[in-house]
């Protein structure tokens, strides 16, 4: 069958794309330019119309839609491939290589979650999320890395969404390990949390330009290098959303939002919804919701996020993505 061109390489030979392959995934099931530009993660951009570069899983992919069709190709794979059956003599580890790499994909979207049965639930409980769902559909929740997102979203106080993403592709230039090369772009893995914990990570996002923020990225790598460990941030998707909530909150620079972004993005904490003054003034304006007096108080965002789990369940921050 025809596939989509990759986008050109160039001075990095290396990094070809393996052939491109295909998940079904209708639109209404997942929409890559509503979810991949929504402010949910940082390391994507169009490459060319409709076909979307990024860092996953620590490789390089690039993604795009026709019709009912997701394809996806994974730059560097190919070498992959050849070396397991170098070694092995067996085609049968590079089709498993495929699948795993096809798992990551399912997992990062969260495919498993059917999508426009819960769009049908929320508009029928709410007929202000119907009538705007009709124009957003697709509108899905990524599962993103617990260190990237919790990271990433440390710098998003007082922020906006393309300032945002270039202070992480700074930071990933600084501190990641680079992966490759595509039309003289290069593309590196986000950083470990050890990479974040040296004694000069402050002085050098400040360098480059992190502000404020440089404390509260290498303060809470610190904490959770000498307290949880990134494999206790990880573990934080088994216990209750209040625990998770509590802990992540006891970190430097990660407030009540940062802490449910966290939850919602990384964690498996489907009913956290993020809340900010523009979520506040939804709430009080079109929805009726008589909260607080001139800004977000601790109390009244409780009182919304409550507010919006009973209208719309257990996968309100789903709904609240929408």
């Amino acid at each position: 069958s025809c596939s989509p061109a990759p986008m050109k390489l160039r001075d990095a030979p290396s990094a070809c794309p393996s052939l491109w392959r295909w998940l079904p995934c209708p639109p209404a099931e997942l929409r890559l330019d509503l979810v991949l530009s929504s402010g949910q993660s940082f390391r994507w951009w169009e490459s060319s119309p409709g076909a979307w570069t990024g860092v996953l899983g620590g490789r390089v992919w690039t993604l795009r839609q026709d019709g009912d069709r997701l394809w996806y190709t994974v730059y560097g794979e190919e070498d992959e491939h050849e070396e397991q059956e170098e070694r092995d003599g067996c085609p049968a580890k590079a089709a498993k290589l495929n699948a795993e790499t096809e798992r990551i994909l399912r997992d990062y979207f969260q495919l498993d979650v059917g999508l426009s049965a819960l769009y049908h639930a929320w508009g029928a409980a709410d007929p202000l999320f119907r009538k705007v769902a009709t124009d957003f559909p697709g509108v899905r929740v990524l599962r993103q890395d617990p260190v990237e997102c919790l990271f990433s979203f440390i710098c998003t106080s007082n922020n906006h969404i393309s300032r945002i993403t270039a202070m992480i592709e700074r930071l990933c230039q600084a501190f990641g390990r680079r992966l490759c090369c595509l039309d003289s772009r290069p593309f590196h893995a986000f950083p470990s949390l050890s990479a974040l914990t040296g004694a000069d990570a402050e002085a050098r996002l400040r360098a480059l330009g992190f502000g404020y923020r440089a404390k509260f990225v290498s303060g809470s790598a610190r904490a959770i290098a000498e307290g949880l460990g990134p494999e206790g941030l990880c573990q934080l998707r088994s216990v209750p959303y209040a625990e998770a909530r509590r802990v992540l909150c006891a970190l430097p620079g990660v407030g009540a939002k940062v802490a449910d972004c966290v939850c919602l993005l990384s964690l498996d904490k489907a009913e956290a919804v993020p809340v900010d003054t523009h979520v506040w003034h939804i709430a009080r304006q079109r929805y009726g919701v008589a909260l607080g007096g001139k800004s977000l108080t601790p109390r009244a965002y409780q009182e919304i996020g409550d507010f919006f789990r009973e209208l719309w369940g257990p996968r309100a921050g789903w709904a609240q993505a929408v």
